[in-house]
């Protein structure tokens, strides 16, 4: 996945190293967006999934691919998920 994905991925506090953080696990791409309200409602469906499987000790991570139009909304749509995303800079490897 680093390959696609590039080398970092971005987490709230900064960025982590793709090979790292995915490594072992089974991986979920989240192709998604803050304009779109269908996503918008499948989010926290998915968030709580996400933070059952987890919380049980799963292997699996979430990176969120973002079709934001701009860091903001990127940023602000980010703000509420749980796991790791593509960086909005590198949205174009998608």
């Amino acid at each position: 996945l680093v390959e696609t994905l590039g080398e970092t991925l971005t987490v709230k506090d900064g960025t982590v190293a793709t090979a790292e953080r995915l490594a072992g696990k089974v991986v979920g791409l989240y192709f998604s967006a803050h304009w779109c309200p269908p996503c918008r409602q499948f989010t926290p469906m998915l968030t709580k999934i996400y933070q059952d499987l987890t919380a049980a000790g799963k292997n699996f991570e979430v990176v969120f691919v973002s079709s934001d139009r701009e860091q903001g909304s990127f940023d602000e749509y980010f703000g509420t998920m749980p796991w790791t995303a593509l960086p909005y800079v590198n949205r174009s490897a998608k």
